[in-house]
């Protein structure tokens, strides 16, 4: 149901499954062990925290590829391609979260702090919503980003207006962040204001 990779001008995505991203690499990014990684500053607006231990970096693998055999959600591990700086290096993960009830994709992404600036998160959500409505007829395609989270702020506003999309509101209490219930900003881009943007 969903490509296997996808590429872009600049970027590649993989399926996120253990073929194609190794776990101790994973883990050594994702565990804040490499002070170069800075997790910390990654993850200060995400629902998760650095990995402490490479189980849980395999359980997240492992229900990456459960999600997409289920057709729940397509994950894909983001590499920047042949010609880019650090070209076929892992990057980060860009996935298209499923409600096939409501027709409707959410976009989630988290990226290395060393490949920030860079516009890939614009870049891999151009992909994922061609995806979501030319491959899989989805109705819209949301996005939100924790209410404090600035940097997120100016990349989703960006490639949603791009779209003509549009910035819905706050929502209240709408995720737990550790021991808080954080507000969120949602934004979303219908079929209609896709295909009118991009054709």
């Amino acid at each position: 149901m969903f490509p296997e990779e996808i590429e872009t001008d600049r970027l590649v995505l993989e399926r996120c499954c253990h073929e194609n991203l190794d776990v101790l690499e994973l883990y050594r990014v994702c565990s804040d062990a490499d002070w170069q990684e800075d997790m910390a500053a990654v993850t200060r607006y995400m629902p998760w925290e650095p990995h402490e231990t490479v189980a849980e970096s395999a359980e997240f693998i492992d229900d990456a590829e459960k999600r997409w055999e289920e057709r729940e959600s397509a994950d894909y591990v983001i590499r920047p391609a042949d010609g880019q700086e650090g070209a076929g290096v892992f990057a980060g993960v860009g996935s298209l979260h499923l409600d096939w009830d409501r027709r409707t994709g959410r976009l989630g992404t988290w990226l290395r702090k060393r490949f920030w600036g860079r516009g890939y998160s614009g870049e891999r959500a151009a992909a994922l919503m061609d995806l979501a409505f030319e491959r899989l007829d989805l109705e819209l395609v949301a996005v939100t980003h924790h209410v404090e989270n600035e940097q997120s702020e100016r990349a989703v506003e960006k490639y949603i207006e791009t779209y003509g999309g549009r910035r819905e509101g706050r929502l209240r209490n709408w995720i737990p962040y550790g021991d808080e219930v954080a507000d969120e900003i949602r934004y979303s881009v219908s079929r209609e204001e896709y295909r009118a943007a991009t054709r």
